[in-house]
């Protein structure tokens, strides 16, 4: 009997410890011409702006995503899986420009400044999140194209997955605010 209570303090321990254990997060992917969109399974890089990459615990391949918005929308949907290991979005702070934002300047999402209801419109032609490594590179793309900075808890759940009118925001600033991203 006391060894019976002794293994099984034992396991429960070995399974309390096993709970606690931290995931290591997979190091993001350069960008190739392979990558599909989650949602759309097209090409992301045929479309504009700051793209994402999520990783699952116990997939190598991470999901991509032609907005940084939709990838936000993944991370709130119920429908979604949650065992989420890394997100990572396009440092719009070191990005060559709106069309190029770039092949391996990933951050992690976590630490990333957004700027939400700007008039500059995502690659899909849907409002964007878009990301910047730093504070001030977020407030001046702000204060260029209009929109708040937030954190990514901050976000709001209803601007990620609410319905679009894609007709209205594909009209609005479609060469790309490259300027405020200098």
């Amino acid at each position: 009997m006391k060894r019976r209570f002794i293994a099984l303090l034992a396991l429960g321990l070995l399974v309390g410890c096993q709970d606690e254990a931290e995931i290591i997060k997979p190091a993001a992917i350069a960008l190739t011409p392979e990558a599909a969109g989650h949602y759309c399974q097209m090409t992301v890089l045929e479309h504009d702006g700051p793209k994402a990459q999520i990783h699952l615990t116990g997939n190598p391949f991470p999901f991509w995503f032609t907005q940084v918005r939709d990838a936000v929308a993944f991370m709130h949907s119920p429908e979604e899986p949650k065992n989420i290991a890394a997100i990572y979005v396009n440092d719009m702070d070191n990005a060559n420009s709106w069309k190029e934002p770039g092949f391996d300047n990933w951050i992690e999402a976590e630490t990333a400044w957004f700027v939400v209801d700007s008039k500059q419109t995502g690659g899909m032609g849907a409002p964007e999140t878009i990301p910047f490594g730093t504070e001030e590179g977020a407030k001046a793309f702000a204060a260029a194209n209009g929109g708040r900075v937030l954190r990514l808890d901050d976000i709001p759940v209803d601007y990620v997955l609410a319905p679009v009118e894609l007709t209205s925001a594909t009209e609005l600033n479609q060469d790309g605010p490259d300027e405020a991203l200098r």
